[in-house]
């Protein structure tokens, strides 16, 4: 099968994942991005168990985007480096910071086919799964935030936290 006829199939699957989320947004309201998020980190570490631990954020990175492409789904991320900062890491109280830019993300497309607004439970579902995967990878907890839900590209801060 090729790509382009594995991006449809998984693009009706993900209209239909669309119509499931709007729904239950609907009806069950803000409750539907934490049952969502959940989901994400239980199938983040279920996709990631097995794969080699690493303590660098950029390894580790490039091991979830393995695990993403090894499960065929189409989370495409780059790092980014702001102009403002020397490196693309950033070191602070809080943890390691890493921009990323997802310019080809099926969770995008699939709410822009649907016509569901973005940063809604499947966006949050994208954030657990990096939680789960990262949690397994470098064994520390993680936080995915919107800086920007565009319609050609989302802009995200990715927080691994410090080890205890």
């Amino acid at each position: 099968m090729e790509i382009s006829d594995k991006r449809l199939a998984l693009q009706d699957a993900m209209v239909f994942l669309g119509a499931i989320a709007s729904g239950t947004e609907q009806a069950i309201g803000e409750s539907a991005n934490s049952i969502s998020y959940l989901a994400g980190v239980n199938l983040g570490k279920k996709m990631s168990e097995g794969v080699a631990h690493t303590s660098d954020i950029q390894e580790a990175l490039e091991l979830t985007r393995m695990v993403l492409e090894k499960n065929d789904y189409l989370w495409l991320f780059e790092t980014f480096k702001p102009h403002d900062q020397e490196s693309i890491v950033k070191e602070n109280e809080a943890g390691t910071e890493v921009m990323l830019v997802f310019r080809d993300c099926m969770i995008r497309q699939s709410l822009f086919r649907f016509g569901h607004v973005q940063k809604g439970s499947l966006c949050n579902m994208m954030y657990g799964f990096f939680a789960g995967a990262l949690q397994n990878i470098m064994s520390r907890e993680s936080s995915l935030e919107i800086i920007h839900a565009g319609e050609n590209a989302c802009y995200k801060k990715l927080i691994v936290r410090r080890a205890e």
